[in-house]
């Protein structure tokens, strides 16, 4: 994902939604904690933690996490304590719900629906299209 935001940072808008599987220990913690490190503007540093450090993504850990990428982790805590974001993570699993979809990461470029962790080569295939129809 970052080297589509990187290659087409003036074409593509990159809008992120959480959908924690429920099945899944920590997802929706793990949830929690990436919007409390966007709080603080470090978004991408705890996402590409907890993708790395899966599944080792329990509260001791994520406030670990906090503390590695620099976070003011007692807002970080509180964060997590009060559930601050959870409305927004809600919103996200509702709008999935009602989207049908029952797999991540789920892609949608310009509407079009791609399923999967697809290779960077399909995406870019798939942009490159889009841009061209809107030049038309």
């Amino acid at each position: 994902m970052e080297k589509i935001v990187k290659d087409y940072a003036d074409s593509v808008k990159l809008v992120i939604k959480f959908y924690p599987y429920k099945y899944r220990d920590y997802s929706r913690i793990s949830a929690e904690a990436a919007l409390a490190a966007f709080d603080q503007g470090k978004f991408r540093e705890m996402h590409l933690l907890l993708l790395k450090k899966s599944p080792d993504l329990n509260r001791n850990d994520l406030i670990g996490y906090a503390k590695e990428i620099g976070l003011d982790v007692d807002r970080f805590i509180s964060a997590l304590n009060t559930h601050k974001n959870m409305a927004t993570i809600d919103r996200d699993v509702k709008l999935a719900q009602d989207l049908d979809l029952y797999n991540t990461p789920t892609f949608f470029i310009n509407g079009r629906k791609i399923v999967g962790n697809v290779p960077f080569s399909y995406l870019k295939k798939i942009i490159e299209e889009e841009l061209r129809a809107q030049k038309k």
